[in-house]
């Protein structure tokens, strides 16, 4: 009788193996399924916004184009409105301080020399301006390199780490098998001691 209900017992094991082994397959493709329609989705949209980096490019140069313009339109129309000034300034009083600084101090300190050194003042504004508007330009094109490469190491990063669970996960894999066949093991050596 004993014989009989081991090997009903062992029957049944088995059949729960089985149904095991099958539901682990099924399980172990279900996750594959997932994870290569994972790939394809992230492909897709690496690729989707591959197509997209000629508009980024072509938007990044229509700013600078932008910003350059503007920085000049904005040093002209300085330009263009300190001229009139001095012109202004000059036409009205220019002749008659001349002929006071002529007459006292001999021309170190005329108008026109003030008017001079104003132009020049206004045009090294004007040069500032644009050569801030070029070092912004080379700092944001230098913060797109040092993207670049922060995110190259951040790939490299997550290899490493992935590699890490993988070995870990291999390693929790093997020594559970290595538990259950000692605790198997130990179970047999049980039963034939009964």
């Amino acid at each position: 009788m004993s014989n009989k209900k081991e090997i009903e017992r062992s029957a049944t094991d088995n059949d729960f193996k089985r149904e095991q082994r099958t539901g682990v397959y099924e399980q172990n493709h279900a996750v594959e399924r997932t994870f290569n329609e994972t790939k394809d989705n992230i492909k897709r949209t690496v690729d989707e916004a591959r197509t997209q980096i000629p508009r980024n490019t072509q938007a990044i140069n229509d700013y600078q184009e932008r910003h350059l313009q503007a920085a000049q339109e904005i040093a002209n129309t300085y330009l263009d409105s300190q001229r009139e000034i001095i012109s202004s300034f000059q036409s009205v009083w220019g002749p008659y301080i001349e002929n006071a600084y002529d007459v006292f101090w001999n021309r170190w300190a005329s108008p026109q020399r003030a008017a001079e050194i104003y132009a020049r003042t206004v045009s090294n504004f004007a040069d500032n301006t644009l050569t801030a508007t070029r070092i912004g330009n080379n700092a944001f094109v230098a913060n797109m390199e040092t993207f670049k490469t922060i995110l190259q190491r951040e790939k490299e990063d997550v290899k490493e780490f992935s590699r890490m669970g993988a070995n870990t996960a291999n390693t929790y894999a093997q020594t559970s098998r290595d538990v259950a066949s000692d605790t198997s093991r130990g179970s047999n050596i049980s039963s034939r001691n009964s």
